[in-house]
């Protein structure tokens, strides 16, 4: 298994996004990005982590392999729509890679509707055994970060099922993106020519959830990095992400943060800062 020297030996520095002492997130192969946001390696240690650290939800799939010092576990966190503590966990282990995947990302290797899996935590080992077990390989046997991640991408461009989406849900969801989740359901329908029931569909369908609800995670993602600027207050904030008025900005953030704009502000450092989604 890879140790932390390894994140300061990493032969191919274009892959780098950010590093640490004890961390690095690295981008994936190029022809896996369509697909796979980035891999994170974590060398926890005593109160890295707050007990409250917490992921803010991105629409998009989680796998987690944890080294507690004895044997790697593996979870698959599906598709996530309200934040989730993960702090006191984390701090357990001695090691931890993950597999960020793009919001729909995962249904390219699994090629089953997402709806199955939102909200869910379950054994990589259920969802996907192969796979599984041959990435658990990859960590125990490897000594160097730069083969690991090597190894890991030629694993799952291997597993890859479908090379592109129907490209109306593609050009559905590139508009969501670049509006800032402000485009309403009636006006994808009109631009892309295809009825709001089928799009929603294929939103479920690939991604785990449907356009409101991905809408409303890319307005309140576009929040929380205007949120962590000092020349931004509260309310250019929510003029800026075309929220109703203050209330409806404030609810939502509520509802998938599970606390208010202000209290994410002054507790920013115990929420994940999403580096290379959207």
């Amino acid at each position: 298994m890879i140790s932390k020297d390894s994140i300061q030996n990493l032969h191919n520095q274009s892959r780098v996004l950010l590093k640490g002492a004890d961390f690095v997130y690295l981008l994936p192969h190029p022809a896996l990005r369509k697909w796979i946001s980035n891999y994170t390696v974590t060398f926890p240690h005593a109160n890295m982590m707050s007990d409250n650290y917490s992921v803010i939800p991105h629409g998009s799939a989680t796998l987690v392999f944890s080294f507690d010092g004895n044997r790697i576990r593996s979870n698959f966190f599906g598709p996530i729509t309200k934040s989730a503590q993960i702090g006191r966990q984390a701090n357990f282990f001695k090691f931890i890679f993950i597999v960020e995947f793009q919001p729909a990302g995962y249904y390219a290797f699994c090629n089953i509707p997402q709806t199955e899996l939102t909200d869910c935590l379950l054994p990589f080992d259920v969802v996907f055994p192969v796979l599984n077990k041959l990435t658990t390989e990859k960590i125990e046997t490897s000594h160097d970060l730069t083969c690991m991640t090597a190894e890991i991408d030629k694993l799952f461009l291997t597993h890859l099922k479908i090379a592109y989406y129907k490209p109306e849900f593609s050009l559905a969801n590139q508009l969501i993106r670049f509006s800032g989740g402000l485009i309403s359901v009636k006006e994808l329908s009109q631009n892309i020519f295809y009825s709001e029931r089928h799009l929603n569909r294929i939103f479920e369908k690939y991604l785990g959830i449907g356009i409101k609800s991905f809408s409303r995670l890319v307005r309140v993602n576009k929040a929380i990095r205007l949120l962590r600027r000092r020349d931004y207050n509260l309310t250019k904030v929510y003029l800026e992400t075309g929220f109703y008025d203050m209330s409806h900005f404030i609810n939502d953030f509520k509802i998938i943060c599970g606390i208010t704009p202000n209290e994410y502000r002054k507790n920013m450092s115990d929420f994940y800062s999403e580096i290379a989604k959207f």
